[in-house]
């Protein structure tokens, strides 16, 4: 029994050296972190229908300081649109009907960051003070060594809307490689991400959405 204790004690320290020095690596990118861009694979799952819908394009955004950001997911597959957040306006581009959906996310515009982007540029001590982190291991993903964690939230108003998430993190630039967020009702989203690009040259060109001339803009809120 002795043995036992002592042999469990050594893995649980070795757990948390590894998740602490995951952490720590994300201190460390987070500090030099501007920008990203990577092709993506988006699955969302219906759990009252037990249905998935899986997109798949490209991811870049641009972070030039602490509250400004500007982010422009183009999807291709199977069915083309955009979607574009700067500052307090999200923008959704339906290229086949050829019109653009404008909102004020507002107030809520952290959170919606917080859910589509959890991990890129984010510190260890940001994560560990928002959420209860475990490490439930070490896998490859997209080919690369990846700590798996799961991510808790710690607010009683953030889990209302994300029962947890879990992110892996890539040995090598401490980047997610992948994201997998619980909603409640059975929902959930898996984002991958392959060919990432810390810190790329992007242009203003590359942030923004190519609009032709005649596209209706529509205020769903309004």
């Amino acid at each position: 029994m002795n043995k036992l204790l002592f042999f469990l004690s050594i893995v649980t320290a070795a757990s948390a050296a590894t998740l602490e020095q995951t952490l720590a690596a994300m201190d460390i990118s987070s500090a030099t972190f501007k920008a990203m861009s990577a092709k993506v694979q988006w699955v969302s799952h219906q759990g009252v229908v037990n249905v998935d819908n899986t997109d798949s394009g490209t991811i870049a955004l641009r972070r030039s300081k602490p509250g400004e950001m500007i982010m422009l997911i183009e999807l291709t597959d199977p069915d083309k649109k955009s979607v574009m957040l700067s500052g307090k306006k999200l923008e959704l581009y339906f290229p086949k009907i050829q019109t653009v959906q404008e909102y004020d996310v507002g107030k809520n515009r952290q959170t919606l960051e917080q859910f589509l982007l959890l991990g890129f540029g984010s510190s260890g001590k940001d994560l560990a003070e928002g959420y209860k982190i475990q490490l439930l291991g070490e896998e490859t993903v997209e080919g690369q060594p990846a700590a798996h964690l799961e991510l808790t939230p710690k607010s009683a108003d953030v889990l209302k809307h994300l029962r947890k998430a879990e992110l892996w993190i890539a040995a090598k630039g401490a980047h997610p490689v992948r994201q997998k967020l619980y909603f409640p009702a059975g929902d959930y989203s898996l984002v991958s991400y392959s060919e990432v690009k810390i810190n790329p040259p992007l242009a203003g060109s590359a942030l923004s959405i190519k609009l032709p001339r005649g596209v209706k803009r529509e205020f769903p809120q309004k």
